[in-house]
């Protein structure tokens, strides 16, 4: 535990809505360009509201049964964009994590198996995607934020595609 009242983790989050995306993956992986494109698509109305929690290094604590996330006081309302640097922007704090995005994830497949969307952090189970380095995250996550699982898949697996007219 530290002052912050949590731990200090290398993560980047965007309060999305009422409930925040908490980015995870190693340097260099993209945390910082994914919450600046969700910042972006949430000002063009692609998905709710977004705003940054904190970029690089934010801390996480359980409450109440929920995963909170705030940022580190001296990176509070900054975000690298690369090739332009550090700059300024509005910042939320703190914020319940509805959704762990974890980059260039060892884990994951087109057709992740159920364990893999989910985890637990702080003792408290979120959905969760894990990201190949070989994708773009923006549209995992975007669809993740926007849609429902299909929950009369065949395959019972809830994001199979239906049959139509091109695929009979």
């Amino acid at each position: 535990m530290t002052a912050s009242g949590g731990d200090s983790i290398h993560a980047s989050a965007v309060l999305v809505g009422d409930r925040a995306v908490l980015i995870r993956g190693p340097s260099g992986s993209g945390k910082s360009r994914l919450a600046f494109d969700l910042i972006l698509a949430g000002r063009a109305g692609q998905i709710p509201a977004a705003m940054l929690v904190g970029d690089d290094r934010v801390y996480l604590e359980a409450a109440q049964g929920h995963l909170l996330v705030r940022p580190a006081r001296e990176l509070a309302g900054l975000i690298e964009i690369r090739g332009l640097g550090i700059r300024r922007c509005d910042f939320a704090e703190p914020a319940a994590v509805g959704l762990v995005v974890d980059l260039a994830a060892a884990d994951a497949e087109r057709m992740p198996v159920p364990d893999a969307l989910a985890i637990t952090v702080c003792g408290v189970i979120i959905p969760r995607i894990p990201v190949s380095s070989a994708f773009q995250p923006f549209s995992m996550v975007a669809a993740a934020l926007c849609t429902q699982p299909s929950e009369d898949c065949s395959k019972g697996i809830g994001n199979h595609i239906r049959t139509t007219i091109a695929t009979r």
